[in-house]
């Protein structure tokens, strides 16, 4: 059973209230004298649940709150009914202590022991209490008191742990349907993306048919301009209505690719907008593995300065991903590449840098030029040179600017890109960019 921390505080508190309470829920199983009360069997329940808080601790507090609860229910005989309670305090106390000692939680998976463990705990934290209660009234204790804490004991013990195996049980069955539910989207989310894929091929060939009869009209032009040589009209229109056909299908199979992802994301419910800290770290940890894929030992980390709101995902991973895989690929062997946000009134600035062989004053009028690249990929072939580009087009539409700082004025390469927040947040006007007393008779009690 996993908790999150303020869930697990919501659920100690609760303990402190319903315990108490449970307490005074009491029966007589063998006589008019001998009480017992449903106390035992809901904070050994709590502390079975509660894995972030120690059980002494919770000992100590739940032990305070009924010796204050019974206190306070019964305040007309005050001092009295407080000497009659506080024992109670030592049997949480000392359940608390053994739970927390013997170190219960090792052996979640073995429910037969933690019944066992429960038994034996509510037996010696009974005879503390009942040691105490010798202590405050001299009211002696008999084998026979004992025989019946054992045998109340062997009860609450295995049925308050059946009770928490029991919803255990329920909620693994359920993890088990969602993580099918899970599996079932994921399933259909690859054939789609499978599906996209087989058009994005077809794309691609039909890019490269553009391509070639592009380069064959102007080779054919150029020799018409140089070698004077006569080419029928009808052949360039041939050629040119071969381009036009061709950059269609491309426009085409764009729009149904488009159309297939976005419809894709919609139906999965994704969040458009994003914690900042969240956004980055999956930044991170994404470009980590693109990182060791290529061999590459590189670190990435990531600091946040000043109060963020959620920014849109994709705007900024757009940006912030085609930078970091640029450091990435510029690094040799072994770097560190450092992301941070800064957050200045009304801009925030992205800063990725990177401890690479930084780029070359010759070079940096052109970083931003399309096709302009000093990357070769596995097969010796030039990069596209497009990605910086891209990032510079994005970020001026954003009403934003880049700037590059490289050898020789910081070691390494570092980008900054300062963006106005209002163009990164969801608009707030459409919402989608976003005790007893003492008597002549001593009563013996256990919890």
């Amino acid at each position: 059973m996993s908790l999150s921390k303020n869930r697990e505080m919501q659920i100690f508190i609760l303990m402190l209230l319903i315990v108490p309470l449970a307490g005074e829920v009491k029966f007589y199983p063998f006589n008019n004298t001998f009480r017992v009360s449903f106390g035992m069997p809901t904070f050994f329940f709590f502390i079975l649940i509660l894995k972030r808080y120690p059980a002494i601790l919770s000992g100590v507090f739940v032990g305070f709150s009924v010796v204050a609860f019974r206190t306070f229910i019964d305040i007309q005989h005050f001092p009295h009914s407080f000497q009659a309670h506080y024992p109670t305090f030592f049997y949480y106390f000392t359940f608390g202590c053994l739970f927390y000692f013997l170190k219960v939680r090792r052996f979640y998976g073995r429910p037969l022991l933690i019944g066992s463990l429960g038994v034996l705990f509510d037996i010696l934290a009974s005879s503390a209490e009942l040691t105490f209660q010798y202590i405050a009234f001299q009211s002696p204790v008999t084998y026979e008191d004992i025989r019946k804490v054992s045998i109340i004991a062997v009860f609450r013990g295995f049925f308050t742990v059946g009770f928490f195996n029991l919803i255990m049980l329920y909620e693994a069955q359920l993890r088990k349907e969602e993580m099918h539910k899970q599996n079932a989207k994921l399933v259909m989310i690859i054939s789609n993306l499978y599906e996209e894929a087989v058009h994005l091929h077809k794309t691609l060939k039909n890019s490269e048919n553009v391509t070639k009869e592009a380069y064959n009209l102007y080779q054919l032009l150029k020799e018409i301009e140089v070698k004077k040589t006569c080419v029928p009209i009808e052949r360039l229109y041939q050629i040119a209505l071969k381009i036009a056909g061709e950059s269609h299908e491309v426009k085409k199979d764009n729009q149904r690719i488009y159309s297939g992802l976005s419809k894709l994301i919609s139906d999965e419910g994704f969040s458009e907008y994003m914690d900042t800290h969240e956004l980055m770290n999956i930044t991170a940890q994404a470009n980590q593995k693109y990182a060791r894929l290529l061999g590459k030992n590189i670190e990435i980390s990531f600091n946040m300065i000043g109060e963020h709101p959620k920014y849109h995902v994709y705007k900024v991973l757009s940006i912030v991903n085609n930078l970091v895989i640029n450091s990435i690929e510029a690094i040799k062997g072994e770097g560190v590449i450092s992301i941070y946000v800064f957050k200045y009134q009304e801009v925030v600035e992205f800063q990725i840098r990177d401890d690479g062989p930084g780029i070359g004053s010759r070079h940096r009028r052109f970083i931003y030029k399309p096709g302009f690249t000093t990357k070769y990929d596995e097969n010796g072939k030039l990069s596209t040179g497009i990605g910086l580009t891209y990032v510079k087009e994005l970020v001026e539409s954003l009403g934003g600017d880049i700037s590059m700082q490289s050898k020789p004025e910081i070691t390494g390469t570092c980008f900054k890109i300062r963006l106005p927040v209002m163009n990164l947040v969801q608009s707030m006007d459409h919402g989608e960019d976003q005790y007893g007393h003492l008597q002549d008779a001593v009563e013996l009690k256990v919890e």
